[in-house]
């Protein structure tokens, strides 16, 4: 399938979200698929609301690039923060950086700082759009591009899901879409900072995400749960 038809097929998911699932919202990492999509509800004025988790820990790069958004999109993103409370509870527990030690501390710090904000963004939604791709992760291998999450209680989107990464940037470049500095640094997957390094050639492009852990946990709990497979818009190819 060439680019302009998984692009029109990534526009018609988008649009099936946003007139049968209202409200839908976007959950925008910042990531390069994450701003494809942003320049698509953008480009055609599609009523998904956008929002973004601040862990606190991002790069100064991830931070550049949101208000870019703001500036060139002339869209809002609201920002999602950790509860002060339960960090300050961790680093009783564990310490700053306790992350680093298991992958127990790991999960809880990725659950304060993402999915705990992630549930109060949900709230009162009916469906939520994410970038993800089946090829990113061993983890991701199950997803659909429309279902049931059980977990959120709401509809799941993942139009870009079987985008390669290569697709991705083409379309970055053709359409001149705004992305973080890093991945020309050769991060290709960015979270916080202190858990994404760059990665070397011929490594996995999820490589430098928790680098330490094995590549079965990488996923910092957004994303896992129950999911039932909806029926999809029809596209023809």
């Amino acid at each position: 399938m060439t680019l302009e038809k998984k692009t029109e097929q990534a526009l018609a998911v988008l649009e099936q979200a946003a007139s049968e699932f209202f409200p839908a919202v976007f959950a925008n990492s910042l990531g390069a698929e994450d701003m494809v999509l942003t320049d698509l509800i953008a480009k055609h004025h599609l009523n998904i609301a956008m929002f973004s988790l601040d862990t606190a820990r991002l790069p100064q790069e991830t931070y550049e690039l949101m208000q870019e958004v703001r500036v060139r999109y002339g869209i809002p993103l609201h920002v999602y923060f950790p509860d002060g409370a339960l960090i300050e509870e961790y680093a009783d527990r564990y310490g700053e950086n306790g992350f680093y030690d298991s992958v127990e501390a790991r999960q809880r710090c990725c659950y304060i700082r993402k999915v705990e904000p992630l549930k109060r963004a949900l709230a009162g939604k009916r469906a939520w759009v994410t970038g993800m791709r089946r090829e990113q992760a061993t983890t991701r291998g199950h997803l659909e591009i429309s279902s049931f999450d059980a977990d959120n209680g709401l509809h799941k989107f993942n139009p870009l899901l079987e985008w390669t990464n290569a697709e991705v940037w083409e379309y970055i470049r053709a359409n001149q879409v705004p992305y973080n500095k890093l991945h020309d640094r050769f991060y290709p997957s960015i979270g916080c900072a202190p858990c994404t390094r760059a990665i070397t050639p011929g490594e996995d492009i999820r490589a430098g995400r928790w680098w330490w852990e094995d590549p079965q946990n990488k996923e910092c709990g957004l994303h896992i749960g129950k999911t039932t497979p909806l029926k999809q818009v029809a596209i023809s190819v």
